[in-house]
């Protein structure tokens, strides 16, 4: 009985430990180059619903609108490149400009709540805030291959005489603002970089780009402006990384000598690799670093605290605490215990009535006669001594 009480209570753990589930990681999404416009990289200006140019704008680049139809300003605006009103080239700019917008939108910032970001001079990465500002000079500062990437829950406002300016080699190709509304550059603003706005983009006069302004549902509006669309761009664009976060459930409970297996699942990409940083698997069982698979046949009982950690290269490992409970295995006597054999039984006898601690086999049929026998003796002991002295001869 001692024995089925500690597999009944190894179980009990074992469910109880089930409940109490690590909290997942908090993953992080990274790049590690510019976004990938695909086809909408020629595009100077990019919109859903409208073009409308004021006064002669000098525009370096393609122009392109889908699905709208309204293109107005041109000229007197000058066009170095082509314009795409409603063909198929400006549906495709804009589906990959929404892929890009939602690439840059998933990154996981190295700085966030910002606001104004004038007198800064910023290192590349992600820079985000609910709605970001340039009201005066702000420096960005890095190589030809730096890249820096704005996210503006909200709005982006670039004030008039506002000037962005970069150093050390840095590159125009790889500025981008992802903009959750409308974005707009005041009178005389110079700005860097491609504007990716989920609304809007509005230029006032005489405001000067080194970039793009992409709307991706709504207008772009210039009023004499020049916009130049990078060129010469030779980074070549970002792979986007996740770190992992793991899915799986508590693995279950095991029992010495039976095969144990359970999958150890994360999100992420690339596809992480597991490994067991803390504690120790039962002894039997080993992880697969490839598959997360934890399988084997356990040798020990026990309960055994582990630590598993998911990586696949990028910030952070996703660790989670597990235990593992591994339940003895009830002890089955000579000649079976199996359904219908004569063996142990789950209360602990089998039907020929085996003591399951001793394991000495009892026989009731024995017993029964045995106890006749006896029962007879004393009865004949009994009459004899009742018997008078001269009955029994002489």
């Amino acid at each position: 009985m001692r024995r089925v009480r500690a597999v009944l209570s190894t179980i009990v753990v074992a469910g109880a430990l089930a409940l109490a589930v690590a909290p997942p990681a908090m993953a992080a999404t990274t790049i590690d180059g510019p976004i990938n416009l695909g086809t909408a990289a020629p595009f100077s200006v990019l919109a859903a619903s409208t073009v409308t140019n004021t006064g002669p704008s000098l525009i370096n680049g393609d122009v392109g609108l889908s699905p709208g139809t309204s293109i107005t300003g041109i000229p007197p605006a000058v066009v170095n490149g082509t314009v795409h009103a409603t063909d198929a080239v400006a549906a495709q700019a804009r589906a990959d400009l929404t892929t890009a917008y939602n690439v840059a939108a998933g990154l996981t910032p190295v700085a966030s709540g910002l606001g104004d970001l004038t007198g800064a001079s910023l290192t590349p990465g992600v820079y985000s805030g609910g709605t970001l500002s340039v009201t005066g000079a702000l420096t960005l500062a890095g190589t030809a291959n730096s890249v820096w990437i704005f996210q503006a829950a909200s709005t982006l406002t670039i004030g008039s005489g506002a000037i962005i300016t970069m150093s050390g080699g840095a590159s125009a190709c790889n500025v981008f603002w992802q903009v959750g509304s409308s974005a707009i550059l005041r009178t005389g603003a110079q700005f860097i970089g491609t504007v990716m706005a989920d609304i809007s983009v509005t230029a006032e006069t005489a405001a000067t780009i080194t970039g793009r302004l992409l709307a991706r549902t709504g207008a772009v509006t210039l009023d004499t402006n020049t916009l130049s669309a990078p060129t010469g761009c030779t980074t070549a664009p970002g792979t986007v990384r996740t770190s992992p976060t793991i899915t799986s459930p508590t693995p279950p409970a095991g029992q010495v000598d039976i095969d144990y297996e359970h999958t150890i699942t994360a999100g992420g990409a690339p596809e992480p690799e597991y490994t067991i940083v803390g504690g120790a698997l039962p002894p039997g069982l080993t992880i697969d670093s490839v598959t997360g698979t934890i399988s084997g046949r356990p040798t020990t009982p026990g309960t055994y605290p582990i630590t598993v950690r998911a990586g696949n290269g990028t910030s952070p490992d996703a660790d989670v605490d597990y235990v593992i409970t591994i339940a003895d295995t009830p002890v089955t006597p000579p000649g079976g215990g199996g359904p219908g054999s004569p063996g142990v039984t789950p209360g602990g006898t089998g039907g020929s009535g085996d003591l399951a601690e001793s394991g000495i086999e009892i026989n009731v049929a024995s017993l029964a006669a045995a106890a006749t026998l006896i029962v007879s003796g004393v009865l004949a002991i009994t009459l004899l001594r009742r018997r008078p002295s001269s009955a029994l001869g002489g």
